[in-house]
């Protein structure tokens, strides 16, 4: 998509914050800083934002309080977001889960999925140690399994982009 498409397009929405959704490694952090220099807005990254509020990492809090814990934290700090305005919001693999963070995206968002397929995740993720939900697992069949259950989530976001390599 041309820069002035973008543009163009966002002033149609512009009521509407964009929030970036996809699989971990998908690019959302990247992609969001991106968006939101290009249009002008501020960017929130909610992981960045879990740490900051918890002064613990990501591991740290799936270490001590586990997924769900992790969960319910993740909830909370991307629910104040509701009523924001003029903000570009990169969201975690899996707080699409959450029914409350996607009735937040359909009412306030317009939500842009980074879909990237499996092989490229296999690819840029096979070295990370920041992934809680990766280690020690085989990770290709653990994306794939996260794939089943979070696609159809993702599927209903307003725009699919296919961010490749």
């Amino acid at each position: 998509m041309k820069d002035s498409n973008l543009l163009k397009n966002y002033q149609k929405f512009k009521s509407k914050n964009i929030a970036l959704i996809g699989h971990m490694g998908s690019g959302k952090s990247t992609m969001g800083k991106l968006i939101a220099k290009k249009l002008k807005l501020k960017h929130f990254d909610s992981d960045q934002l879990i740490e900051n509020n918890t002064r613990k990492t990501i591991n740290q809090i799936f270490d001590t309080e586990g997924e769900l814990g992790f969960r319910i934290i993740e909830e909370k700090i991307i629910l104040k977001f509701r009523n924001k305005k003029n903000i570009v919001l990169t969201l975690g693999g899996g707080s699409i889960l959450s029914t409350k963070i996607r009735d937040l995206l359909k009412n306030e968002y317009i939500t842009l999925f980074l879909d990237v397929d499996i092989s490229t995740l296999i690819k840029r993720l096979k070295k990370s140690s920041r992934r809680p939900l990766l280690v020690n697992v085989n990770i290709e069949k653990k994306i794939k399994e996260l794939d089943a259950i979070r696609r159809q989530y993702y599927l209903l976001a307003d725009i699919t982009l296919k961010n490749c390599e």
